[in-house]
């Protein structure tokens, strides 16, 4: 079943987990903002060298990051980060602010969805629902709440 939101903005993360997302989960149309080539350009950076973990082979990691890096870049146009986002940015911060958290840590989430409520796309997208049992380091409960805290902003635009 096709998701009922005809546009969505996919983020870095939606963008890396995309192979094992089902497309008919997303919606018909799907774009993405200049914030995630931004974080997807920061991932092979982030590859920690063999001699510091054994968990995978830093030059395939940063092959696999480079890779996705790559196909968004060749698959999109992304949608920049305007000054209006960066209004809405300011108010989302303010909103995080609100609920007892710290909008440092959120900053990427922040602006992509401040483009999204730009742009007039979708802010309810169950991302959430899209990952559940393909990662456990998913932080499902950090996107609901962002998913809580955007709408409320969302409302108040």
């Amino acid at each position: 079943m096709r998701a009922e939101h005809g546009q969505g903005l996919l983020d870095a993360n939606v963008m890396i987990l995309r192979r094992w997302v089902d497309p008919e989960e997303l919606p018909a149309q799907v774009a993405i903002s200049a914030v995630t080539p931004a974080e997807l350009s920061a991932g092979p950076h982030e590859v920690r060298r063999n001699e510091e973990q054994d968990d995978y082979d830093e030059y395939a990691g940063r092959a696999r990051r480079l890779d996705v890096l790559q196909r968004a870049e060749n698959e999109f146009d992304p949608i920049p980060f305007d000054a209006e986002a960066a209004r809405i940015y300011g108010r989302a911060c303010a909103a995080v602010i609100g609920a007892g958290r710290k909008p440092r840590r959120r900053v990427a989430d922040l602006m992509i969805a401040s483009i999204a409520i730009t742009e007039e796309l979708p802010h309810d997208l169950d991302y959430g629902r899209l990952f559940h049992g393909v990662d456990e380091r998913v932080p499902l409960e950090g996107l609901r709440f962002g998913v809580r805290v955007m709408t409320r902003l969302w409302q108040s635009c």
